[in-house]
């Protein structure tokens, strides 16, 4: 097979489409997986400057958190899925390659309605969204949440689940153009933040003086003094990107008076059967939404398997609004 391989640790030059060993047959509860499509994420620029080790047991030169493709092969105890079935999903790594090998729990079912495009843009962002501002942020009808980097995959997920669960939704970019089409998506409230992190003042005057119930922060340290000030009291600050860095100064005393919970979550570490159960709650609360059209992924450009570097240069201008997809 070939997979998109990290030659050495560097810029997007040290990524090239090369041959390499296939996976073992699937064992157990394994599927084997010729992909089609798979996303491109954060992470995988930062697996290739050496910043993002993949997990024990998972190839350091393979990246890829995200898939959609057909089942060609099934373990002896595998019952979700059949050949040739279309699955996408979620996986610690490896899945730009041609072939991937996953757990079964891992992967959901997807209508023929979806390219193979379309469903390699939805699993990463959408599991990775709903986990943080409805598992745990628990956001409920009337709330207001803030989106930090609103125009990014995940981002643009966060907005459309927060809208079906009846929230109102703020959104920060430093791209005017991105904050007008996330509008069109259903953005309440759009914040330009070109000239750096002061939002809060804006988002104080927008709530009536209450702040966000919930904020939704890919953008990491730059961002967190603001936040503190931008949440409200019992609100929730769930961090799960650190494109700004990850070293921040804490007020614990705003943290303390507003009984602010500061929550971090991160899918990659967690165990099979914690990433098992996010996949679930996917599945059971969106899926629906989504084959009947009523979610849609938005996917931005999408680059064949082997003008990958080419994928990182365009990912890394922060030009794309949502999904960058690689196909093979």
């Amino acid at each position: 097979m070939k997979a998109v391989t990290i030659t050495d640790f560097g810029g997007p030059e040290k990524l090239e489409f090369l041959d390499a060993p296939p996976p073992a047959s699937p064992k157990g509860s394994e599927i084997l997986v010729r992909v089609k499509a798979a996303g491109l994420n954060r992470a995988d620029i930062l697996q290739r400057r050496g910043l993002y080790p993949a997990p024990d047991g998972v190839s350091q030169r393979i990246p890829g958190l995200e898939f959609a493709g057909e089942v060609v092969e099934v373990g002896s105890s595998a019952n979700q899925f059949a050949l040739g079935d279309r699955v996408m999903g979620i996986t610690a790594g490896e899945a730009q390659a041609e072939l991937l090998l996953v757990d079964e729990k891992l992967g959901v079912p997807f209508p023929a309605t979806l390219s193979w495009a379309q469903a390699a843009a939805i699993p990463e962002v959408y599991i990775t969204a709903h986990d943080a501002i409805v598992t745990q942020g628990q956001i409920s009808k009337g709330e207001w949440l803030l989106i930090h980097a609103v125009g990014s995959g995940v981002g643009l997920a966060a907005l459309q689940i927060a809208k079906l669960n009846g929230a109102f939704v703020i959104g920060t970019s430093r791209t005017a153009d991105k904050l007008d089409r996330a509008v069109k998506l259903g953005l309440d409230r759009p914040l330009e933040t070109a000239d750096g992190a002061q939002f809060a003042a804006s988002v104080t005057e927008i709530t009536e003086g209450s702040g966000a119930d919930v904020i939704l922060d890919l953008v990491g340290a730059g961002y967190f003094a603001e936040n503190l000030k931008a949440i409200a009291n019992k609100g929730r600050v769930l961090v799960i990107g650190l494109t700004s860095g990850r070293v921040a100064e804490i007020d614990l005393g705003v943290v303390l008076s507003k009984r602010v919970k500061v929550i971090g979550s991160a899918l990659r570490s967690r165990s099979l059967d914690e990433k098992a159960e996010a996949v679930a709650s996917f599945e059971r609360d969106l899926m629906p939404f989504i084959n009947e059209g009523k979610l849609t992924a938005e996917v931005d450009k999408i680059f064949p398997a082997n003008e990958v570097a080419e994928a990182h240069r365009y990912m890394e201008s922060n030009a794309n609004f949502g999904k960058i997809i690689l196909e093979f």
